[in-house]
């Protein structure tokens, strides 16, 4: 129906999607919990159904809006600078500054699906950029990706958090799968193949493998020195 012929290429990015949308995921998990606390059980259960319909309509709609704009000249450069910097980010300790710290409670079912969907535009770029790179051009691995990544985040965020904590490699596993996207997407653009004569496969995943160590290594050092 979504016109996907499911080979082992869009089976690994459909799996990658899902990675990224569970490891870049857990604060909007968060934001739900703490909107919806002051609500009644009953009013709790609907504001969490819509805020993650709404979540979901709104992070498959920016996500193919990108997609979109990976054909444009120098995009996929650009997307893929942007999300080295978000696998970098991921890896490097530093303090909470994100929307969660200012997610207030309301007693108003309205109010609370708003504040949903607001965090959620907030916080998702990240997100919906690394799922449009991963997908290839493809909205149908996108909506099922997203379909099935959000419920398990929302469920299971709670046991992510907690081995995420208790395994820290887990978090350059998820590094790493944003940086290779990044490295996928930046040796796609029409500047960096004739820049380079990237004409080989060897070349390209060389150029690949060279960027996903280089954004581990350096997040690595960083936290050794903050460690220290």
């Amino acid at each position: 129906m979504l016109g996907i012929e499911f080979t082992t290429e869009s089976m690994i990015a459909l799996l990658t999607i899902i990675a990224i949308d569970i490891v870049l995921s857990g604060d909007n998990a968060i934001v739900i919990a703490m909107a919806t606390r002051k609500l009644p059980k009953k009013q709790q259960n609907k504001a969490i159904l819509f805020g993650t319909a709404g979540a979901v309509f709104l992070r498959i709609l920016f996500a193919a809006i990108i997609v979109y704009l990976l054909k444009l000249p120098y995009v996929h450069l650009i997307g893929g600078l942007l999300l080295l910097w978000i696998a970098y980010q991921l890896l490097v300790e530093k303090e909470d500054t994100s929307p969660t710290t200012t997610i207030q409670a309301s007693n108003s079912l309205f109010r609370a699906f708003m504040t949903i969907i607001m965090a959620d535009i907030v916080m998702s770029l990240d997100n919906v950029v690394a799922v449009a790179g991963a997908a290839k051009g493809h909205v149908g691995l996108i909506v099922i990706g997203v379909m099935i990544s959000i419920p398990i985040m929302i469920f299971g965020s709670k046991l992510i958090v907690r081995v995420m904590d208790k395994y820290p490699w887990i978090s350059y596993v998820g590094a790493g799968i944003l940086a290779w996207t990044a490295g996928e997407m930046i040796t796609q653009d029409s500047l960096i193949i004739n820049l380079f004569s990237l004409d080989r496969t060897l070349e390209i995943y060389g150029v690949i493998v060279f960027i996903t160590i280089a954004v581990l290594g350096l997040g690595y050092v960083k936290n050794r020195k903050s460690e220290a």
